[in-house]
C-alpha cells in the first residue's frame, strides 16, 4: 500500500490552492476553507461526493486513469504532479512483491563511465533518485568540489544543500530555488518508488536534522528537473551560468545524466575554461579526498 497520508496531504494542498472564483464557484467570507471544497472537486471531476472522498483519504486502490485524468484536470496538476498521482496510484494497485526492485547498482555501466571521462568541456554527471552522486566528468568533479569534499564515502545533493548549508549557500547563489528542487526531487522519487528503504532513511534524517527540509517537505511539492538554467558560484572563478539538460540512459529510471554547459563564445564558456586550468592544477587535498574521487569516476562505493 502506498502511503495514504502521502496522498491525503498532497491532494488536500492542491485543492487548497485553486480559488472558487478560477473555476466559475461563488466565493466569499462564509467558507470554512481555503480553496475548493471535496464536494465541489467531486462535481467538476465528475464523481461522486463519496467516491472523491474515499480518494483524498488516500485510497486509490481500482481508481481508474480516467478518474485520476479527471482529478488532475479538475485540480489544475501540470506535468510533474501528475505524474506524482499516477505513481501514487500505480504503488496502490500493485502487491509489494511485485513492487519491490533490485538495489541500484553500485557503479555506472562501463560505457556510461568512459562517456563522462570524454567530455572535457561541460559539467557532467550521474545521479540516481536518492541524489546521490554516483559519477562525475572531470569538470564536474571541479564544480562540485564542495559537495564531494562534504561527502565523505557517498556525497549526495540533497544532504549538500541543508546539512552543509555554510557551503551550499555559496555555491548556489539562489540556495532557496536549488533546495526547493532538491525536495521536489526527493517527493517525486518517493511517490514512485515507496518501497526504497534507503531513500525513506534519507528522508528521514533530512527531516530530523534540517528544519527547512521539513518546512519545504511539507509543501508536497514535486518536480521533474528536466532542463533548464542555473547559476553557480565557484570559488575559484566566480559566478558561472549554465544550460542543464537531464538524460535518462535507456529503460532505467534510477539514473539520470546531467550535463551542463555554458553558451559558447560567452564569460561563462571562459569561466568553465578557468575552471578546468583550476582543476588541472590544484593539489588534492589528501585527507579522505582519494575515496570521494572514487565514487565519483563510478567506481564502487
Amino acid at each position: 500500500m502506498p502511503n495514504e497520508n502521502e496522498v491525503r496531504d498532497f491532494l488536500m494542498s492542491r485543492r487548497a490552492r485553486i480559488t472558487p472564483e478560477s473555476v466559475g464557484l461563488p466565493g466569499g467570507p462564509g467558507r470554512r476553507v481555503p480553496g475548493l471544497r471535496r464536494g465541489e472537486v467531486a462535481v467538476l471531476a465528475g464523481v461522486s461526493a463519496e467516491y472523491y472522498a474515499r480518494i483524498e483519504r488516500g485510497n486509490l486502490t481500482g481508481v481508474t486513469d480516467t478518474v485520476l485524468d479527471a482529478v488532475a484536470q479538475t485540480l489544475r496538476f501540470d506535468d510533474s504532479e501528475r505524474a506524482h498521482l499516477f505513481d501514487l496510484a500505480r504503488s496502490a494497485n500493485t502487491s509489494p512483491v511485485r513492487r519491490g526492485r533490485p538495489t541500484a547498482p553500485a557503479s555506472v555501466r562501463p560505457g556510461l563511465r568512459h562517456a563522462l571521462e570524454a567530455m572535457h568541456d561541460v559539467v557532467a554527471f550521474v545521479q540516481n533518485t536518492r541524489l546521490d552522486v554516483v559519477a562525475m566528468s572531470d569538470l564536474g568533479r571541479a564544480l562540485y568540489s564542495d559537495v564531494i569534499m562534504a561527502g565523505g564515502d557517498q556525497p549526495n545533493f540533497a544532504r549538500f544543500a541543508f546539512l552543509h548549508q555554510d557551503l551550499s549557500r555559496r555555491l548556489y547563489p539562489d540556495w532557496e530555488g536549488a533546495a526547493d528542487t532538491s525536495v521536489a526531487m526527493l517527493r517525486t522519487a518517493a511517490g514512485r518508488h515507496p518501497d526504497d528503504r534507503a531513500l525513506r532513511d534519507l528522508i528521514g534524517e533530512l527531516a530530523t536534522l534540517s528544519p527547512e527540509f521539513r518546512q519545504k517537505w511539507a509543501a508536497h511539492e514535486v518536480r521533474l528537473h528536466t532542463h533548464g538554467v542555473k547559476t553557480f558560484h565557484h570559488h575559484a572563478v566566480g559566478d558561472v551560468r549554465l544550460h542543464f539538460e537531464n538524460l535518462t540512459p535507456g529503460l532505467d529510471d534510477e539514473h539520470s545524466v546531467i550535463v551542463y554547459a555554458a553558451e559558447p563564445g560567452s564569460a561563462d564558456a571562459e569561466s568553465l575554461q578557468l575552471l578546468a586550468s583550476w582543476a588541472a592544477t590544484r593539489t588534492t587535498d589528501a585527507s579522505g579526498a582519494s575515496r570521494a574521487e572514487d565514487v565519483t569516476r563510478g567506481g564502487t562505493r
